[in-house]
């Protein structure tokens, strides 16, 4: 086992053992049987092939459910799969506050919505939910969790110490043989139903307390602006994370993508799962451009072709594939700081190559700024430069944004 990859299954260990401990939340209270099993099979590291890697290996509850290695985080942001060398493409994204995102569709603007993964490729039209569509993914992907199939994953899964609790929750012979497919898909829509918990999604950030606050006194977060944010001062927020919150929804035009619309009753999930080209350089220790032929056929040259690179293999879709090269799914800005200490390294963008919170609100700010030499796009067809390139924030205005967005971690 690399040095990587134990450092990855320490930090899962550990993210048991901080849940189990929890005061607040023990590790069972509160999930359904089928959310229990799909945590178990969430954490079950022996559903690789070799064994060794689990879904919380990329996704980790102590980094925000997303990637819990500093090294790898603060270089190319690319994890390592099952199989030793072996890398995927893109940085793994946050795991929770996913389950709202509706299948992939173009709306009548003739915007695409909706979907899993940074490129959409999820895209809930076979199984008509996106995020059980995604947890079958990294089980198959030889650059994840390389099974060779369906099968291998059953059986592992039969094997396994809750195979009992599988059949409880999905009646006797849900892990018959005979039915790969069938098992397959109760096996990912399991996980996704742990996705979907409340553990991990509990909406216990300080913005959540402020919200609820102001909500209760008839305040719509959603219409805070340079006018009245002195307005909702003394709800849980500082006056300078109010200050950054009323930037965010104005001057930053943060949530023009990232909204603050609530949704179902709930606080905001700060994504509106479109898709956009933000201009993102490439990170040139994205270790997938040493890949083999085998795996990347176009090395050093390959870029990521996001919504667009999946649309072209479709056929409904793909007249729609030159206007939408390059652009990726909006994240959620859950989370978006929550990491196990101060000196934990997260990594920013799809591919990682913003390595703080100001690092990416600044590119945001100056992308197209004279004299600040960002590095090209990626990708430089269907570049936003409406929404951010040059938003005219002042450097204490950028800080107050961050100051704001570390308030979104959950507690």
């Amino acid at each position: 086992m690399t040095i990587c990859k134990k450092i990855i299954a320490m930090t899962a260990i550990l993210s048991l053992i901080i849940l189990a401990g929890c005061k607040q939340k023990p590790a069972e209270t509160g999930l359904t049987p089928e959310e229990q099993l799909g945590k178990k099979l969430f954490f079950d590291a022996n559903l690789s092939t070799p064994a060794g890697q689990s879904c919380a290996s990329c996704h980790s509850p102590l980094a925000g459910w997303t990637g819990p290695d500093l090294a790898v985080n603060n270089s190319g942001s690319v994890y390592e799969g099952a199989v030793q060398g072996r890398f995927g493409n893109a940085k793994p994204p946050s795991a929770a506050y996913a389950g709202d995102s509706p299948v992939l569709h173009r709306d009548e603007e003739g915007t695409f919505a909706g979907g899993m993964f940074s490129n959409g490729r999820a895209s809930g039209w076979e199984l008509g939910d996106p995020l059980t569509e995604q947890a079958m993914g990294p089980f198959l992907n030889p650059m994840e969790m390389n099974n060779p199939d369906k099968k291998t994953v059953v059986v592992k899964v039969s094997e396994s110490d809750y195979s009992d609790l599988f059949e409880k929750v999905w009646g006797r012979g849900s892990l018959d043989l005979n039915d790969i497919d069938g098992t397959y898909e109760r096996i990912a829509r399991s996980i996704a139903a742990f996705e979907r918990s409340a553990e991990v999604n509990p909406f216990s950030s300080r913005f959540d307390d402020f919200w609820r606050k102001a909500t209760a006194v008839g305040l719509d977060v959603e219409a805070v602006d340079e006018s009245n944010w002195a307005g909702y001062k003394n709800l849980g927020l500082d006056d300078d994370e109010v200050k950054g919150l009323m930037l965010f929804n104005t001057k930053g035009m943060c949530a023009e993508c990232h909204v603050m619309t609530s949704v179902n009753g709930k606080p905001p999930l700060f994504t509106d799962f479109t898709y956009d080209n933000l201009g993102i350089p490439r990170n040139p220790l994205n270790p997938f451009y040493t890949m083999s032929e085998e795996w990347n056929k176009e090395g050093k040259n390959w870029v990521d072709k996001g919504l667009g690179g999946f649309l072209e293999t479709t056929a409904e879709f793909a007249q729609h594939t030159a206007e939408n090269y390059g652009k990726q799914k909006v994240p959620t800005l859950r989370n978006v700081d929550l990491r196990p200490d101060q000196n934990f390294v997260k990594a920013y963008a799809h591919n990682g190559v913003f390595k703080s919170l100001k690092d990416i609100v600044h590119f945001y700010n100056t992308r197209d700024i004279a004299g600040e030499n960002w590095p090209p796009p990626e990708i430089k067809e269907n570049v936003n430069t409406e929404e951010l390139g040059d938003l005219g924030l002042t450097d204490e205005e950028e800080d107050l944004i961050v100051k704001f967005m570390k308030t979104l971690s959950d507690r």
